[in-house]
Formats: structure tokens, C-alpha cells, sequence
């Protein structure tokens, strides 16, 4: 949990058995003949906490000008565990391990820094927030209760802490940042960045990454279809977590990115194969995607798709 170290003032019980028990099992690899793929962590519970994965830019949610970390959380070890690199401002560093312990039905964080700090958090999804406790002692031995807090806003993450050294009678507020998905300049004008922000959108879209889409799409966003459907976000994100639609292909080529100001347009040729409730399908279409600059980055707001080509031609 990147920021609750950065204000730590002494040291915190280390996580030995934790670590004991990692450098244990990389003492000894599979063996060739096993499978490499872990197929142990394909519940729904160990996607709970998918809306933290991306790369984030991080502020405080009283000053939204002013970064205070670059932070990219990715998915390990098959998917069973989420790792976050948190790179602060102040030269704090951390690295945090997420992961679902199913047999005791919580989540588990263990968060390390470049400072010599630790802390471990422990908790469940409640409703649409991550909450996650644990304790430090500080350098008198005085015992502080921790509490994050996780929720996803609107493309955004939002992560906020209180703390309580009355053994949880009063809690009084530690921080409360805002995590944004993170536009490098370096990367090139407008343009480039909303093409490659459109490509990620269909890779997620292939991968029914619902995390990822539901940080791109607007909260108003709307999408028709050749035949005059129209489909909500709410939708679109359903249908991903559903897993009824299971892509083969998902590929666009001839893409163009234009752009007005705070407003762009992607259009391109899509080759949509796979199938839908165990149906097949296989066609392509032409699409145009529009993006909206907003305060916290491009937003897809609207999508409109012709009917399939008569003829598939990639």
C-alpha cells in the first residue's frame, strides 16, 4: 500500500515467514514436465481487486495539480498475484504483493520500501471498495491501526487511509489521493496518444478485461451498432465479465486518429472472430471512436460501428 509507508516514522513488524516461505518455493522450480500455467487462480474473487491494475499517475485529492507518485500495477505468477512499483516524488520507493488467500476467503498485501519499511493489510471487497487493516508499532512501541480504503471513480482509483491509536475507538483521516491512468508527452502529440489508447481498448476488449475498458469508457458512454442497437457502458462491461464472449481475433488495421482540440476521432477496420454463447462468429466492420479530453485524460464517449463487409478482407 504505497503511501502509508512514506509517513511511517519507525520501523514495522517485518513480514519474515511471508518472504521465508517465497524464497522457498523459487528454491524449487517446477519441473519441466509440469505445466508452467497455474490454473489455481480462476475464480471471480481473485478479479476483485482488477480496477487497481494500470499505470497511475497519483495525487493529492486536496491539490489534483500537484503528482506525488507514478505507480504501475500489473498482474504476476499467472495472475494469482498483484504487484505494485511505486515510484514517489520524494525518491520513496515501494513495492507492494497483493494476492487472495482463498482458503481464508480475504486479501492480503505485503508492502515493502526502499526505506526499510513494511506493512502487511488484510481484508475483503465491501461492496464496490477494497478495505484492507493492518498495524505498525512505532520507535516507543506505540501500536497505530491502519485502514485503506480502494474504490474506483469513474475511470480513476481513489485510495484513502485513517488511522487509530485508541485500538479503533476514533479514527481520524491519514490521506486520500486520486489515482489517474498516466498520458506520457514523451510519447508524441495527441494523435499518437489517442491511437494507442484506442489499440489498448481493443486488446481489452479481446481479453474482457473489464478493468482496463471501464477506465477508458465514459461514464455516459454510448455505442451503435450498424443495425441501430445501441449499448451503454454498463452493458459492455457486463458482457466482458461475463466470459460468453471468447475472442479468436479482435485486430483493427487502417486505423486514423484525428483530433480537435479536446475532441478525437478513431476510425479503422475491425476483424471481430470467436464465438458468442458457444456460437461462432466472423466478420468485419468499419468503426469510429470518439475521445474526449477531460480532467483526468481521454475518455471514449462515443462509438458507432457499421454493419459487417460483405466481404473479410484483413
Amino acid at each position: 500500500m504505497n503511501p502509508l509507508a512514506k509517513r511511517l516514522k519507525a520501523g514495522v513488524v517485518l513480514t519474515v515467514v511471508l518472504f521465508a516461505g517465497l524464497i522457498g518455493l523459487a528454491a524449487h522450480p517446477v519441473p519441466s514436465g509440469e505445466s508452467a500455467k497455474s490454473d489455481s487462480c480462476v475464480a471471480p474473487e481473485y478479479r476483485q481487486f482488477d480496477f487497481w491494475i494500470g499505470d497511475w499517475d497519483v495525487f493529492d485529492v486536496d491539490n489534483a495539480s500537484t503528482k506525488v507518485a507514478c505507480i504501475r500495477v500489473d498482474r504476476i505468477l499467472d495472475g494469482c498475484v498483484l504487484r505494485e512499483d511505486y515510484q514517489g516524488t520524494d525518491s520513496l520507493k515501494g513495492q507492494s504483493f497483493s494476492l487472495y488467500d482463498a482458503p481464508r476467503k480475504v486479501w492480503r498485501q505485503s508492502w515493502v520500501t526502499n526505506r526499510g519499511r513494511s506493512l502487511v493489510l488484510e481484508g475483503k471487497l465491501q461492496g464496490d471498495e477494497m478495505v484492507l487493516a493492518g498495524a505498525y508499532k512505532s520507535a516507543s512501541g506505540e501500536e497505530t491501526l491502519v485502514r485503506g480504503i480502494w474504490k474506483p471513480v469513474s475511470g480513476n482509483v481513489r485510495e484513502r487511509a485513517v488511522t487509530s491509536t485508541d485500538d479503533g475507538r476514533t479514527w481520524k483521516p491519514w490521506f486520500d489521493l486520486l489515482f489517474r491512468p498516466r498520458v506520457s508527452s514523451s510519447d508524441g502529440d495527441d494523435g499518437k496518444i489517442i491511437a494507442r489508447l484506442d489499440r489498448q481498448y481493443q486488446a481489452a476488449v479481446q481479453q474482457n478485461d473489464a478493468a482496463t475498458m471501464g477506465r477508458i469508457l465514459a461514464d455516459d458512454f454510448v455505442l451503435v451498432t450498424g443495425s441501430g442497437k445501441t449499448h451503454t457502458r454498463a452493458e459492455l462491461l457486463a458482457e466482458a465479465r461475463s466470459g460468453q464472449m471468447v475472442y479468436e481475433h479482435q485486430e483493427d488495421a487502417e486505423q486514423t486518429a484525428r483530433v480537435w482540440g479536446d475532441t478525437a476521432v478513431v476510425t479503422a477496420k475491425l476483424w471481430e472472430k470467436g464465438t458468442k454463447k458457444g456460437k461462432p462468429f466472423d466478420y468485419t466492420l468499419w468503426f469510429s471512436d470518439t475521445y474526449v479530453r477531460t480532467s483526468t485524460g481521454w475518455r471514449y464517449v462515443f462509438g458507432q460501428a457499421s454493419l459487417p463487409l460483405p466481404n473479410r478482407k484483413k
